[in-house]
């Protein structure tokens, strides 16, 4: 890459999202964000890793996210405070990773609602990958035991609660074309045409030498 230039990716469960983040960071020779996040936010704030990974689950289980009062603002609040490791605070520090990443390397970050979190940073492309439900299931099923109509319960819940989560902290509606550079159906396109779009999209938006 001849300059920094930072790529997220928001996905829908089943359409291979991550397995195209994973492919174009391979193919750029770049870094790839997803899991390893949260050793990095856990280093930034003193924060157990696990913490950050129980966030999402204890949200999803109390639904508090309905009601749509964590949108952030940007403030993180520092040991001694009460809120220090509440589930927002714990956003907070992780957008704060995000944003120290898209000032010091290119890389692919996976979810986070980093299309969000990064969206005034003009190095950043965003990107939404999706499919319709049969392809979803179809795909699903190649790392699930599950079947039948518990399959289709399983995506469609993963996808709910993807979707609540970006709405409860960016008060926007996660599957809105309009917060995106690219929308890709990965159904008729393909892993490896995704990721040719995208790096397509790169030299358009940033200079055919951008990935010399």
């Amino acid at each position: 890459m001849k300059r920094n230039i930072v790529i997220t990716i928001e996905r829908l469960y089943g359409s291979g999202g991550r397995t195209v983040g994973e492919m174009l960071a391979e193919d750029l020779g770049i870094h790839y964000y997803d899991q390893e996040l949260v050793k990095l936010c856990s280093e930034e704030s003193g924060i157990a890793e696990e913490l950050f990974v129980n966030a999402d689950e204890s949200l999803q289980k109390s639904r508090i996210f309905r009601f749509g009062k964590g949108k952030y603002k940007g403030e993180v609040l520092g040991p001694g405070s009460s809120g220090f490791v509440s589930p927002e605070n714990l956003f907070n520090y992780q957008a704060k990773v995000l944003k120290k990443l898209a000032e010091s390397m290119s890389c692919v970050i996976v979810g986070r609602c980093g299309n969000f979190v990064l969206r005034e940073y003009e190095n950043v492309a965003s990107v939404f990958v999706h499919a319709p439900m049969p392809y979803l299931l179809e795909q699903a099923a190649l790392k699930q035991p599950r079947r039948g109509m518990e399959l289709r319960s399983y995506v469609e819940k993963t996808n709910e609660n993807r979707a609540e989560y970006y709405e409860y902290y960016t008060g926007n509606k996660w599957e809105r074309a309009q917060d995106y550079d690219l929308c890709l159906d990965s159904s008729r396109l393909g892993f490896d045409k995704c990721v040719e779009q995208i790096k397509a999209y790169l030299k358009i938006r940033f200079g055919e030498d951008i990935l010399g």
